[in-house]
């Protein structure tokens, strides 16, 4: 798969997994695109942040953490949570809920017209007008 140099990206949580875990050659996806242009939401540095409070290795999980956030420029979801609020009813009035993390990283990408990257293509489709990429399946 091509990929255009010109665009950016919101990498989602499990993306940053994989990148940490060093799997799927996400790392190598991030050095040929150039990590400038690659974003983080707030909400993925919250759920890497639960993530490693759970971990039996607490303190290295934290500085994966910091890791990213020292990498990548993290977005703010202020800017996104109206788009939350349209997204979220449309999605319960169409019976298609998905979990709101997901929403307001979606919607964070939408506002700032990035393309997410996301191995969770399934829920994060039935956003309106997101333009989703799955680095897993590159190799």
């Amino acid at each position: 798969m091509e990929i255009e140099s010109n665009r950016s990206f919101l990498l989602d949580t499990n993306i940053c997994i994989s990148m940490l875990k060093n799997k799927y050659g996400i790392r190598e996806k991030i050095l040929e695109i150039n990590p400038e242009n690659c974003y983080v939401s707030e909400i993925t540095i919250a759920e890497l942040y639960y993530g490693a409070s759970k971990s039996n290795n607490k303190s290295e999980r934290i500085k994966d953490v910091e890791f990213i956030a020292s990498k990548f420029d993290v977005l703010p979801i202020f800017p996104a949570l109206e788009l939350f609020g349209d997204l979220k009813t449309k999605l319960e009035l169409s019976g298609n809920r998905i979990d709101d993390f997901d929403i307001l990283i979606g919607c964070t990408a939408l506002k700032n017209n990035l393309v997410m990257v996301t191995d969770n293509v399934k829920h994060l489709e039935r956003l309106t007008g997101i333009k989703i990429e799955n680095w897993k399946n590159c190799r």
